[in-house]
């Protein structure tokens, strides 16, 4: 009797000694998989591959239903990282990406001191954070506060269906863990965005370089004539910036550029890119753009402008227009070197801009030449 039941106990430990043995290899599996992931996530060198690879690897890793991520992009920096890709943003955003124009929505969801909180999912706190996925699928989140320098930046998110993957009061040490390594592989990527973008970023006006300019034009010269899109081109001068400079100083000069600047980017969409070509002058690409729609938005843009006169330090406001000439991209079958397609396109939108000039300034003058082929044809 005693020999079967120590027998009993015995077979009882071996099945217990087994079930941790495979607890454990589980968790060295689970481990290993997981130190994979942050080593990913630390070598990413560009935004678009971090986020991706929040969004997408990690949703399969940690087998959870859905992910979400919420970054702070009060000055709209993050958007403008994107403009030379906008597909990426939109499918980013499809897949849980989420921009704030400000941390408050944070702030009211992670109290200080900021640690990952864990619990029930619950419709009207959280249905603002995930798809559009009904409420009987997602039982427990697990929100990770993105936090650097004492400022959220942002907030991940993991929505399970099982209610007892996230309940209230598990440990949250590898949670805290993930949180710091993608707080700070956000800052960092970041900051690799912004040198990338200072050399191609006109530093008194912070819309794009001619370099940066030259680059795009090729990119959608392709584009358009791949798929037979139209291709716009603007370019845009203010009027007597010389009797400004000469009349104002060139303090005045410096701020009507930036004036400008910002009131072009005001009216584009995202996609579009505008660029300081030199001195007075700025150059805009309009993709998939009309000649008419065009025209339009290139008297939107001089309409702004013109309404919009500088204030002088010393009172008063000094009043500004500027000439803009509009250009579509055409395609001559004889020339096949994108470089002279790109420098076609360009000409052309400088001859009608000196047609404007000649025909009285502040006005909007588009290139025609029936004679040619177009990629709206």
């Amino acid at each position: 009797m005693l020999v079967d039941q120590l027998k009993a106990e015995n077979e009882a430990l071996r099945r217990q000694l087994d079930s941790l043995l495979a607890a454990a290899r589980s968790n060295d599996e689970k481990m290993r998989r997981f130190d994979q992931l942050e080593q990913a996530l630390i070598a990413a060198d560009t935004l678009p591959a971090l986020l991706q690879l929040l969004l997408g690897e990690y949703r399969s890793a940690f087998g959870v239903e859905q992910i979400s991520l919420s970054l702070v992009d009060r000055e709209g920096e993050l958007r403008r990282l994107f403009e030379g890709d906008p597909p990426a943003l939109v499918a980013l955003m499809q897949t849980g990406l989420r921009l704030l124009d400000s941390a408050a929505p944070l702030q009211q969801m992670h109290e200080l001191p900021w640690k990952p909180w864990l619990g029930p999912y619950q419709s009207v706190r959280h249905s603002a954070l995930f798809d559009e996925v009904p409420a009987r699928v997602l039982r427990s989140v697990a929100l990770l506060p993105l936090s650097r320098h004492g400022q959220l930046i942002g907030s991940l998110h993991f929505g399970s269906a099982d209610p007892q993957r996230y309940e209230s009061g598990t440990g949250t040490h590898f949670l805290e863990r993930l949180s710091a390594i993608t707080a700070v592989c956000l800052e960092s990527t970041l900051n690799q965005e912004r040198v990338k973008l200072a050399g191609l970023t006109d530093a008194l006006t912070g819309v794009h370089n001619r370099r940066y300019f030259e680059h795009r034009q090729m990119v959608e010269i392709s584009l358009a004539i791949r798929y037979r899109h139209p291709l716009a081109c603007m370019f845009l001068d203010v009027d007597h910036f010389k009797r400004i400079n000469d009349g104002h100083g060139h303090g005045a000069g410096d701020a009507v550029l930036r004036q400008m600047g910002q009131l072009i980017q005001g009216q584009l969409r995202l996609g579009d890119t505008i660029a300081r070509w030199g001195g007075e002058e700025f150059v805009v690409l309009l993709p998939r753009t009309h000649a008419a729609h065009a025209a339009e938005i290139a008297e939107r843009i001089r309409v702004a402008i013109a309404a919009r006169p500088l204030p002088l330090p010393g009172g008063g406001s000094l009043p500004v227009t500027a000439s803009i000439g509009v250009a579509m991209l055409r395609i001559d079958p004889k020339l096949r070197e994108p470089r002279l397609i790109a420098e076609g396109l360009l000409k052309q939108a400088d001859q009608a801009l000196y047609a404007a000039k000649e025909g009285g300034r502040n006005r909007v003058v588009r290139d025609v030449d029936p004679g040619s082929f177009t990629a709206t044809d």
